[in-house]
Protein backbone atom coordinates (compact mmCIF):
# COMPACT_ATOMS: atom_id res chain seq x y z
CA UNK A 1 0.00 0.00 0.00
CA UNK A 2 2.70 2.20 1.01
CA UNK A 3 4.60 1.61 -2.75
CA UNK A 4 1.37 2.43 -4.12
CA UNK A 5 0.71 5.98 -2.31
CA UNK A 6 4.34 6.92 -3.05
CA UNK A 7 4.09 6.20 -6.99
CA UNK A 8 0.66 8.16 -6.36
CA UNK A 9 2.35 10.80 -5.09
CA UNK A 10 4.95 10.82 -7.48
CA UNK A 11 3.32 11.14 -10.69
CA UNK A 12 1.07 13.87 -9.14
CA UNK A 13 4.23 15.87 -8.67
CA UNK A 14 5.53 15.02 -12.01
CA UNK A 15 2.11 16.00 -13.55
CA UNK A 16 2.36 18.91 -11.87
CA UNK A 17 5.41 20.00 -13.25
CA UNK A 18 5.11 19.37 -16.54
CA UNK A 19 1.58 21.49 -16.08
CA UNK A 20 3.34 24.27 -14.40
CA UNK A 21 5.47 25.87 -16.73
CA UNK A 22 2.15 26.22 -19.25
CA UNK A 23 0.11 27.97 -16.61
CA UNK A 24 2.52 30.00 -15.62
CA UNK A 25 2.84 31.07 -19.10
CA UNK A 26 -0.48 32.79 -19.16
CA UNK A 27 -0.46 36.95 -18.23
CA UNK A 28 -2.95 36.60 -15.25
CA UNK A 29 -5.56 39.87 -15.63
CA UNK A 30 -7.83 40.46 -12.25
CA UNK A 31 -11.08 41.71 -13.83
CA UNK A 32 -13.66 43.54 -11.18
CA UNK A 33 -17.76 43.94 -11.98
CA UNK A 34 -20.39 44.99 -10.61
CA UNK A 35 -23.28 42.97 -12.14
CA UNK A 36 -25.73 40.24 -10.60
CA UNK A 37 -26.79 37.23 -11.09
CA UNK A 38 -27.93 36.16 -13.88
CA UNK A 39 -26.20 39.39 -15.72
CA UNK A 40 -22.90 38.74 -14.10
CA UNK A 41 -22.77 34.84 -14.91
CA UNK A 42 -23.51 35.89 -18.66
CA UNK A 43 -20.69 38.49 -18.70
CA UNK A 44 -18.34 35.62 -16.87
CA UNK A 45 -19.67 33.28 -19.12
CA UNK A 46 -17.60 35.54 -22.15
CA UNK A 47 -14.38 35.80 -20.12
CA UNK A 48 -14.63 31.99 -19.82
CA UNK A 49 -14.93 32.23 -23.86
CA UNK A 50 -12.45 34.01 -24.52
CA UNK A 51 -9.97 32.32 -22.08
CA UNK A 52 -10.73 29.22 -23.78
CA UNK A 53 -10.25 30.62 -27.12
CA UNK A 54 -6.30 30.99 -26.62
CA UNK A 55 -3.69 30.15 -24.66
CA UNK A 56 -1.39 33.14 -23.68
CA UNK A 57 -4.04 35.14 -21.16
CA UNK A 58 -6.30 34.15 -18.17
CA UNK A 59 -9.08 36.56 -16.80
CA UNK A 60 -9.97 36.29 -13.33
CA UNK A 61 -13.41 37.71 -13.49
CA UNK A 62 -14.83 38.64 -9.56
CA UNK A 63 -18.25 39.84 -8.83
CA UNK A 64 -17.92 42.78 -5.96
CA UNK A 65 -21.00 43.99 -5.11
CA UNK A 66 -22.91 46.58 -6.92
CA UNK A 67 -21.53 49.66 -8.97
CA UNK A 68 -20.98 51.72 -5.98
CA UNK A 69 -19.43 48.91 -4.19
CA UNK A 70 -17.49 48.10 -6.80
CA UNK A 71 -16.38 51.67 -7.27
CA UNK A 72 -15.39 52.29 -4.02
CA UNK A 73 -13.29 48.68 -3.86
CA UNK A 74 -11.75 49.86 -6.85
CA UNK A 75 -10.64 52.95 -5.18
CA UNK A 76 -9.66 51.50 -2.50
CA UNK A 77 -7.50 48.83 -3.84
CA UNK A 78 -5.77 51.44 -5.77
CA UNK A 79 -4.83 53.42 -2.70
CA UNK A 80 -2.95 50.26 -1.44
CA UNK A 81 -1.48 49.76 -4.66
CA UNK A 82 -2.94 46.72 -5.85
CA UNK A 83 -5.88 47.80 -8.18
CA UNK A 84 -7.39 45.36 -10.63
CA UNK A 85 -6.48 45.42 -14.18
CA UNK A 86 -10.20 45.75 -15.09
CA UNK A 87 -12.79 47.24 -13.31
CA UNK A 88 -16.81 48.16 -14.15
CA UNK A 89 -17.81 51.38 -13.50
CA UNK A 90 -21.22 52.42 -13.99
CA UNK A 91 -22.18 55.68 -16.30
CA UNK A 92 -22.66 57.96 -13.94
CA UNK A 93 -19.05 57.57 -12.16
CA UNK A 94 -17.36 58.53 -15.46
CA UNK A 95 -16.53 62.04 -14.17
CA UNK A 96 -14.84 60.21 -11.13
CA UNK A 97 -12.83 57.89 -13.12
CA UNK A 98 -11.48 60.70 -15.49
CA UNK A 99 -10.39 62.70 -12.72
CA UNK A 100 -9.18 59.83 -11.05
CA UNK A 101 -5.42 60.93 -12.95
CA UNK A 102 -2.62 58.20 -12.99
CA UNK A 103 -5.59 55.95 -11.14
CA UNK A 104 -6.37 55.14 -15.04
CA UNK A 105 -4.75 54.42 -18.52
CA UNK A 106 -6.74 55.24 -20.49
CA UNK A 107 -8.04 52.86 -23.23
CA UNK A 108 -7.12 54.67 -26.78
CA UNK A 109 -3.67 54.90 -25.11
CA UNK A 110 -3.62 51.36 -24.24
CA UNK A 111 -4.65 50.14 -27.64
CA UNK A 112 -1.49 52.74 -29.37
CA UNK A 113 1.11 51.09 -26.74
CA UNK A 114 0.20 47.55 -27.25
CA UNK A 115 -0.43 47.71 -31.04
CA UNK A 116 -3.59 45.76 -30.55
CA UNK A 117 -6.40 47.49 -33.17
CA UNK A 118 -10.04 48.02 -32.37
CA UNK A 119 -11.57 50.50 -34.12
CA UNK A 120 -13.35 53.26 -32.17
CA UNK A 121 -15.51 54.14 -34.84
CA UNK A 122 -16.94 50.71 -34.87
CA UNK A 123 -19.39 52.22 -32.16
CA UNK A 124 -22.56 53.83 -31.81
CA UNK A 125 -21.99 57.63 -31.73
CA UNK A 126 -24.04 57.98 -28.70
CA UNK A 127 -21.64 55.57 -26.77
CA UNK A 128 -18.72 56.30 -27.91
CA UNK A 129 -19.01 60.46 -27.39
CA UNK A 130 -20.11 59.19 -23.98
CA UNK A 131 -17.01 57.28 -23.24
CA UNK A 132 -14.29 59.77 -25.06
CA UNK A 133 -12.22 63.04 -24.01
CA UNK A 134 -13.27 66.51 -25.25
CA UNK A 135 -10.54 65.72 -28.25
CA UNK A 136 -12.81 62.75 -28.86
CA UNK A 137 -9.93 59.69 -27.99
CA UNK A 138 -11.27 56.98 -26.23
CA UNK A 139 -11.34 56.63 -22.43
CA UNK A 140 -13.18 53.67 -21.47
CA UNK A 141 -14.23 50.36 -23.17
CA UNK A 142 -18.07 50.41 -24.03
CA UNK A 143 -19.73 47.23 -23.27
CA UNK A 144 -22.93 47.28 -21.52
CA UNK A 145 -25.27 50.28 -22.85
CA UNK A 146 -29.03 50.92 -22.27
CA UNK A 147 -31.18 53.41 -22.40
CA UNK A 148 -34.40 54.37 -21.34
CA UNK A 149 -37.59 53.88 -23.53
CA UNK A 150 -41.25 53.22 -23.35
CA UNK A 151 -43.11 50.00 -22.41
CA UNK A 152 -47.01 49.33 -22.73
CA UNK A 153 -49.69 46.99 -22.13
CA UNK A 154 -51.50 46.83 -25.10
CA UNK A 155 -54.23 44.25 -23.62
CA UNK A 156 -54.91 47.56 -21.72
CA UNK A 157 -54.63 49.64 -24.68
CA UNK A 158 -57.49 47.38 -26.62
CA UNK A 159 -59.88 47.63 -23.39
CA UNK A 160 -59.35 51.45 -23.72
CA UNK A 161 -60.44 51.72 -27.16
CA UNK A 162 -56.85 52.49 -28.40
CA UNK A 163 -54.95 51.50 -31.05
CA UNK A 164 -52.82 49.06 -29.30
CA UNK A 165 -50.07 49.31 -32.49
CA UNK A 166 -50.12 52.90 -32.17
CA UNK A 167 -48.72 54.07 -29.00
CA UNK A 168 -48.47 57.63 -27.90
CA UNK A 169 -45.39 59.29 -30.14
CA UNK A 170 -46.21 62.89 -28.19
CA UNK A 171 -46.90 63.96 -24.43
CA UNK A 172 -50.16 65.52 -25.41
CA UNK A 173 -51.10 61.86 -27.30
CA UNK A 174 -49.58 60.31 -23.64
CA UNK A 175 -51.77 62.31 -21.43
CA UNK A 176 -54.62 61.32 -24.35
CA UNK A 177 -54.17 57.86 -23.86
CA UNK A 178 -53.67 57.77 -19.85
CA UNK A 179 -57.30 59.49 -19.69
CA UNK A 180 -58.78 57.05 -21.82
CA UNK A 181 -57.08 54.42 -19.49
CA UNK A 182 -57.90 55.69 -16.32
CA UNK A 183 -61.62 55.78 -18.06
CA UNK A 184 -61.29 51.90 -19.02
CA UNK A 185 -60.86 51.43 -15.36
CA UNK A 186 -57.30 51.39 -15.71
CA UNK A 187 -56.15 52.86 -11.81
CA UNK A 188 -52.70 53.39 -13.05
CA UNK A 189 -52.48 54.59 -16.37
CA UNK A 190 -48.56 55.77 -16.29
CA UNK A 191 -45.28 55.42 -13.99
CA UNK A 192 -41.87 56.31 -14.72
CA UNK A 193 -38.68 54.43 -13.33
CA UNK A 194 -35.26 56.22 -12.63
CA UNK A 195 -37.25 59.39 -12.94
CA UNK A 196 -34.33 61.76 -12.72
CA UNK A 197 -32.97 59.48 -15.66
CA UNK A 198 -35.94 59.30 -17.83
CA UNK A 199 -37.34 62.80 -16.77
CA UNK A 200 -34.39 65.01 -16.56
CA UNK A 201 -31.33 63.59 -18.64
CA UNK A 202 -33.06 61.63 -21.14
CA UNK A 203 -35.81 64.29 -21.64
CA UNK A 204 -32.84 67.22 -22.00
CA UNK A 205 -31.33 65.13 -24.86
CA UNK A 206 -34.48 64.20 -26.44
CA UNK A 207 -35.36 67.83 -26.58
CA UNK A 208 -31.90 69.19 -26.89
CA UNK A 209 -31.52 71.34 -24.09
CA UNK A 210 -29.12 71.37 -21.80
CA UNK A 211 -29.19 69.63 -18.21
CA UNK A 212 -26.15 71.50 -17.32
CA UNK A 213 -23.58 73.63 -18.92
CA UNK A 214 -20.26 73.21 -19.85
CA UNK A 215 -21.91 70.72 -22.32
CA UNK A 216 -23.83 68.72 -19.57
CA UNK A 217 -20.01 68.54 -18.25
CA UNK A 218 -18.17 67.37 -20.78
CA UNK A 219 -16.72 70.84 -21.01
CA UNK A 220 -15.07 70.94 -17.53
CA UNK A 221 -15.57 70.29 -13.96
CA UNK A 222 -17.39 73.96 -13.42
CA UNK A 223 -20.64 73.01 -14.84
CA UNK A 224 -23.89 74.66 -13.31
CA UNK A 225 -27.33 72.67 -14.04
CA UNK A 226 -29.81 74.28 -16.16
CA UNK A 227 -33.06 71.91 -15.15
CA UNK A 228 -34.84 75.03 -13.99
CA UNK A 229 -35.72 76.08 -17.28
CA UNK A 230 -39.04 76.82 -18.94
CA UNK A 231 -39.49 73.71 -20.45
CA UNK A 232 -38.41 71.69 -17.23
CA UNK A 233 -40.40 73.12 -15.23
CA UNK A 234 -43.34 72.82 -17.85
CA UNK A 235 -42.93 69.00 -17.73
CA UNK A 236 -42.66 68.35 -14.52
CA UNK A 237 -45.80 70.47 -13.86
CA UNK A 238 -46.99 68.48 -16.37
CA UNK A 239 -46.70 65.16 -13.94
CA UNK A 240 -48.04 66.91 -10.86
CA UNK A 241 -51.19 67.83 -12.72
CA UNK A 242 -51.24 64.34 -14.22
CA UNK A 243 -51.08 62.99 -10.49
CA UNK A 244 -53.83 65.06 -9.42
CA UNK A 245 -56.00 63.95 -12.63
CA UNK A 246 -54.76 60.24 -11.40
CA UNK A 247 -52.96 59.54 -14.63
CA UNK A 248 -49.22 59.22 -13.48
CA UNK A 249 -47.95 56.96 -10.55
CA UNK A 250 -44.95 58.41 -8.78
CA UNK A 251 -43.19 54.80 -8.74
CA UNK A 252 -40.78 55.83 -6.05
CA UNK A 253 -36.90 56.50 -6.66
CA UNK A 254 -34.31 54.67 -9.13
CA UNK A 255 -35.79 51.32 -10.12
CA UNK A 256 -38.40 51.25 -7.05
CA UNK A 257 -40.99 52.00 -10.15
CA UNK A 258 -39.84 48.81 -12.30
CA UNK A 259 -42.23 46.32 -10.91
CA UNK A 260 -44.96 48.51 -11.27
CA UNK A 261 -45.38 47.49 -15.19
CA UNK A 262 -44.46 43.53 -15.43
CA UNK A 263 -46.78 43.58 -12.57
CA UNK A 264 -49.74 44.82 -14.52
CA UNK A 265 -50.46 47.28 -11.97
CA UNK A 266 -49.54 50.62 -14.72
CA UNK A 267 -50.24 50.59 -18.00
CA UNK A 268 -47.45 52.86 -20.03
CA UNK A 269 -44.16 53.19 -18.20
CA UNK A 270 -40.59 54.74 -18.93
CA UNK A 271 -37.77 52.46 -17.57
CA UNK A 272 -34.33 51.37 -18.72
CA UNK A 273 -34.29 49.03 -22.05
CA UNK A 274 -32.96 46.00 -20.06
CA UNK A 275 -35.68 45.66 -17.68
CA UNK A 276 -37.27 43.95 -21.33
CA UNK A 277 -35.71 40.52 -19.66
CA UNK A 278 -37.91 41.18 -16.72
CA UNK A 279 -40.97 41.84 -18.48
CA UNK A 280 -40.65 38.43 -21.00
CA UNK A 281 -40.45 36.74 -17.54
CA UNK A 282 -43.19 38.28 -15.80
CA UNK A 283 -45.71 39.85 -17.27
CA UNK A 284 -49.37 38.15 -18.14
CA UNK A 285 -50.65 39.94 -20.73
CA UNK A 286 -49.54 41.50 -24.24
CA UNK A 287 -47.14 44.05 -24.41
CA UNK A 288 -45.34 46.45 -26.86
CA UNK A 289 -42.16 48.93 -26.39
CA UNK A 290 -41.67 51.89 -28.17
CA UNK A 291 -39.87 55.22 -28.28
CA UNK A 292 -40.28 58.21 -25.39
CA UNK A 293 -42.29 60.81 -26.03
CA UNK A 294 -41.59 64.19 -26.51
CA UNK A 295 -43.13 67.92 -26.77
CA UNK A 296 -43.78 68.35 -30.45
CA UNK A 297 -43.60 72.07 -29.70
CA UNK A 298 -40.00 71.91 -29.38
CA UNK A 299 -38.01 72.31 -32.38
CA UNK A 300 -35.76 69.57 -33.88
CA UNK A 301 -37.30 67.05 -31.36
CA UNK A 302 -36.77 64.23 -30.91
CA UNK A 303 -33.12 63.58 -30.66
CA UNK A 304 -31.66 60.56 -30.28
CA UNK A 305 -31.51 59.15 -26.02
CA UNK A 306 -28.34 59.16 -24.36
CA UNK A 307 -27.15 55.90 -22.24
CA UNK A 308 -27.20 54.46 -19.47
CA UNK A 309 -25.17 51.02 -18.38
CA UNK A 310 -21.33 50.84 -17.45
CA UNK A 311 -17.85 50.38 -18.86
CA UNK A 312 -14.57 49.01 -18.49
CA UNK A 313 -11.74 50.73 -17.23
CA UNK A 314 -8.23 50.39 -17.27
CA UNK A 315 -6.49 50.59 -14.10
CA UNK A 316 -2.91 51.33 -13.11
CA UNK A 317 -0.63 49.74 -10.53
CA UNK A 318 2.71 50.16 -9.34
CA UNK A 319 4.08 47.06 -11.26
CA UNK A 320 2.20 46.46 -13.74
CA UNK A 321 4.00 44.68 -17.35
CA UNK A 322 3.74 45.82 -20.63
CA UNK A 323 2.69 42.35 -21.24
CA UNK A 324 -0.08 42.64 -18.92
CA UNK A 325 -1.07 45.80 -20.83
CA UNK A 326 -0.86 43.80 -23.59
CA UNK A 327 -3.34 40.89 -22.23
CA UNK A 328 -5.77 43.55 -21.48
CA UNK A 329 -5.62 44.72 -24.59
CA UNK A 330 -6.57 41.39 -26.48
CA UNK A 331 -9.42 40.89 -23.87
CA UNK A 332 -10.96 43.82 -25.17
CA UNK A 333 -10.49 43.31 -28.84
CA UNK A 334 -12.40 40.02 -28.17
CA UNK A 335 -15.37 41.92 -26.49
CA UNK A 336 -15.31 44.31 -29.87
CA UNK A 337 -16.51 41.10 -32.11
CA UNK A 338 -19.44 41.19 -33.79
CA UNK A 339 -20.65 38.30 -32.95
CA UNK A 340 -20.19 38.73 -28.76
CA UNK A 341 -21.87 42.17 -29.11
CA UNK A 342 -24.17 40.71 -31.24
CA UNK A 343 -25.42 37.36 -28.28
CA UNK A 344 -24.87 39.57 -25.36
CA UNK A 345 -27.50 41.93 -26.58
CA UNK A 346 -29.61 38.90 -27.53
CA UNK A 347 -28.93 37.21 -24.19
CA UNK A 348 -29.22 40.36 -22.11
CA UNK A 349 -31.37 43.29 -23.82
CA UNK A 350 -28.53 45.40 -23.46
CA UNK A 351 -27.77 47.29 -26.35
CA UNK A 352 -25.66 46.22 -29.57
CA UNK A 353 -23.08 48.82 -29.15
CA UNK A 354 -21.51 48.64 -32.70
CA UNK A 355 -23.39 48.79 -36.22
CA UNK A 356 -21.67 45.34 -36.90
CA UNK A 357 -23.08 43.73 -34.14
CA UNK A 358 -26.76 45.34 -34.71
CA UNK A 359 -26.19 43.72 -38.79
CA UNK A 360 -25.34 40.49 -36.98
CA UNK A 361 -28.81 40.45 -34.99
CA UNK A 362 -30.96 41.43 -37.65
CA UNK A 363 -29.74 38.88 -40.41
CA UNK A 364 -30.19 36.55 -37.43
CA UNK A 365 -34.29 37.49 -37.54
CA UNK A 366 -34.13 38.49 -33.93
CA UNK A 367 -36.18 41.48 -34.01
CA UNK A 368 -39.07 40.01 -36.44
CA UNK A 369 -39.14 37.12 -33.41
CA UNK A 370 -38.90 39.90 -30.47
CA UNK A 371 -40.64 43.03 -32.16
CA UNK A 372 -39.77 46.08 -30.57
CA UNK A 373 -36.40 44.43 -29.53
CA UNK A 374 -34.52 46.82 -31.69
CA UNK A 375 -36.48 50.29 -30.60
CA UNK A 376 -33.72 51.21 -28.07
CA UNK A 377 -30.82 51.21 -30.81
CA UNK A 378 -33.11 52.98 -32.87
CA UNK A 379 -34.26 55.93 -30.68
CA UNK A 380 -30.14 56.40 -30.10
CA UNK A 381 -29.33 56.32 -33.15
CA UNK A 382 -31.91 58.47 -34.74
CA UNK A 383 -30.02 61.72 -35.44
CA UNK A 384 -26.35 63.39 -34.80
CA UNK A 385 -25.02 63.66 -31.42
CA UNK A 386 -25.15 67.33 -29.92
CA UNK A 387 -23.40 68.94 -26.64
CA UNK A 388 -26.62 68.11 -25.17
CA UNK A 389 -27.39 64.53 -26.50
CA UNK A 390 -24.12 62.77 -25.57
CA UNK A 391 -25.15 62.25 -22.00
CA UNK A 392 -23.75 64.02 -18.83
CA UNK A 393 -20.58 63.91 -17.12
CA UNK A 394 -21.16 65.56 -13.49
CA UNK A 395 -19.52 64.82 -10.31
CA UNK A 396 -21.41 62.85 -8.08
CA UNK A 397 -23.73 62.84 -10.33
CA UNK A 398 -25.95 59.93 -7.97
CA UNK A 399 -26.44 62.75 -5.09
CA UNK A 400 -27.54 64.69 -7.92
CA UNK A 401 -30.08 62.68 -8.64
CA UNK A 402 -31.09 61.84 -5.24
CA UNK A 403 -31.04 65.51 -4.73
CA UNK A 404 -33.47 66.22 -7.61
CA UNK A 405 -35.87 62.85 -6.12
CA UNK A 406 -36.24 64.82 -3.48
CA UNK A 407 -37.46 67.68 -4.52
CA UNK A 408 -39.46 66.20 -7.24
CA UNK A 409 -41.55 64.67 -4.41
CA UNK A 410 -42.32 67.66 -2.26
CA UNK A 411 -43.84 69.10 -5.29
CA UNK A 412 -45.99 65.60 -5.95
CA UNK A 413 -46.76 65.92 -2.21
CA UNK A 414 -47.77 69.58 -3.04
CA UNK A 415 -45.47 71.23 -0.64
CA UNK A 416 -43.79 73.11 -3.68
CA UNK A 417 -44.25 74.17 -7.08
CA UNK A 418 -42.44 72.65 -9.73
CA UNK A 419 -40.61 75.78 -10.22
CA UNK A 420 -39.48 75.79 -6.57
CA UNK A 421 -38.58 72.21 -6.72
CA UNK A 422 -36.26 72.92 -9.46
CA UNK A 423 -34.96 76.37 -8.71
CA UNK A 424 -33.85 74.60 -5.41
CA UNK A 425 -32.31 71.15 -6.61
CA UNK A 426 -30.45 73.68 -8.89
CA UNK A 427 -29.28 75.19 -5.92
CA UNK A 428 -28.66 72.14 -3.87
CA UNK A 429 -27.50 70.20 -6.54
CA UNK A 430 -24.58 73.45 -7.82
CA UNK A 431 -23.22 72.65 -3.89
CA UNK A 432 -22.46 69.17 -4.76
CA UNK A 433 -20.67 70.25 -8.30
CA UNK A 434 -18.71 72.88 -6.08
CA UNK A 435 -17.35 70.53 -4.05
CA UNK A 436 -16.22 68.11 -6.71
CA UNK A 437 -14.49 70.38 -8.31
CA UNK A 438 -12.50 71.72 -5.20
CA UNK A 439 -11.87 68.45 -4.72
CA UNK A 440 -10.63 67.44 -8.28
CA UNK A 441 -8.89 70.67 -9.55
CA UNK A 442 -5.66 70.53 -10.51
Amino acid sequence: MTTRLTLAAGTAVALALLAGPAAAQKTQIEFWHGLTQPLGGQLEQIVQEFNASQDKVQVNASAKGSYPETMQAAIAAFRAGNAPHIVQMFEVGTATMLSAGPAIKPVYALFQETGVAVDPNAYLPAVRGYYSSADGKLMAMPFNSSTAIMFYNKDAFQKAGLDADKPPKTWPELIDAARKLKAAGVACPFTTAWPTWTQFEQFGALHDVPFATQANGFGGLNAELKINSPLHVKHLQTLVDMQKEGLYRYGGRDAAGDALFPSGECAIIHASSGLRGRINREAKFAWAAAPLPYWPDVQGAPKNSIIGGAAFWVMTSPKRTPEEYRAVAQFFAHLAKPEVVAKWHMDTGFLPITAAGFEQVKKAGFYEKNTGADVPYLQLTRTETTENTRGLRLGNLPEIRNIIQEEMEKAFQGQQSAQQALDSAVQRGNAVLRNFERANKG
